[in-house]
């Protein structure tokens, strides 16, 4: 099971990574994953994907899938997604132009919240295991 993206079709295993594929491409390209976004999750661009993911499965339906997703086999790697959005060779965008200032700035500012991200997904998970500690 996992979720198809409404705008381009390709497949995602949950709708944490359609969450994600749709805010990077909207990001990167604006088009009609942007657009969908728009009508389905307004206040997507300040969303975490944590946030966005329910949103995003309240609108899409779940599917099931025949292919086994990369999640699911050894060497899942987020970082791997953002260095071919950046390489311009991710889901159907070979052959483009090389990155622009824009693009860079963009790749910039999602690697810095990804980072934050992380850094705060640490600080819950010690904050967690020191209440259970109190407790």
């Amino acid at each position: 099971m996992g979720y198809e993206c409404p705008v381009c079709s390709v497949p995602h295993a949950d709708a944490e990574h359609l969450a994600n594929h749709l805010a990077f491409t909207a990001m990167l390209h604006g088009d009609e994953h942007e657009d969908w976004l728009a009508e389905h999750a307004p206040a997507w661009e300040s969303a975490s994907p944590e946030s966005l993911a329910p949103v995003v499965a309240d609108a899409v339906p779940e599917t099931e899938f025949e292919q086994v997703f990369e999640d699911t086999t050894d060497g899942h790697d987020h970082a791997s997604f953002e260095d071919a959005v950046a390489e311009g060779v991710r889901d159907g965008n070979r052959g483009s132009p090389p990155t622009t200032a824009d693009h860079d700035e963009v790749l910039q500012e999602a690697r810095e919240l990804t980072r934050r991200m992380h850094e705060d997904g640490e600080t819950d998970a010690e904050d967690d295991a020191s209440d259970t500690e109190s407790e």
